[in-house]
């Protein structure tokens, strides 16, 4: 599957069974781009990492950490801004309470980033147009 496939199968905003498969996708592509820096389709990664900034579901921030972390081309690909799909402020209490190795790394980093003034003026709503603008151009 490639994004324009996956863009009209599942659109910008998947609900219940479609999460689940884009899910699968995103650790599909994530553990191939791990074995070899572009065996992963990182462009349909960062179409997965958007689609489940738009759920909101805390429970997919690592995922799209463990995405962005694959390779240099994921990380360059696919934006910190996904990790806030249910905004900062739960996102990193989410991360806090989670002991995982990675939790703390993305913990981290958003914090630098936030520390460096990256999301004064981030919003879940605002950032989802400007996405919706980008795959529908």
């Amino acid at each position: 599957m490639d994004v324009k496939e996956s863009w009209h199968r599942y659109g910008l905003r998947p609900v219940g069974a479609d999460l689940d498969e884009i899910r699968a996708l995103l650790r599909e592509h994530t553990a191939r781009e791990r074995r070899a820096q572009g065996e992963g389709d990182t462009e349909l990664m960062r179409l997965c990492c958007f689609q489940l900034f738009n759920s909101g579901d805390l429970d997919d921030v690592l995922l799209i950490w463990s995405a962005k972390q694959a390779s240099f081309d994921a990380a360059c690909s696919i934006d910190i801004e996904f990790l806030l799909g249910h905004g900062l402020d739960a996102t990193k209490a989410h991360l806090s309470a989670n002991r995982a190795p990675a939790a703390a790394a993305a913990l981290d980093r958003l914090r630098e980033l936030e520390a460096a003034g990256e999301f004064e003026s981030f919003s879940v709503e605002e950032r989802s147009a400007s996405y919706d603008r980008y795959y529908v151009d």
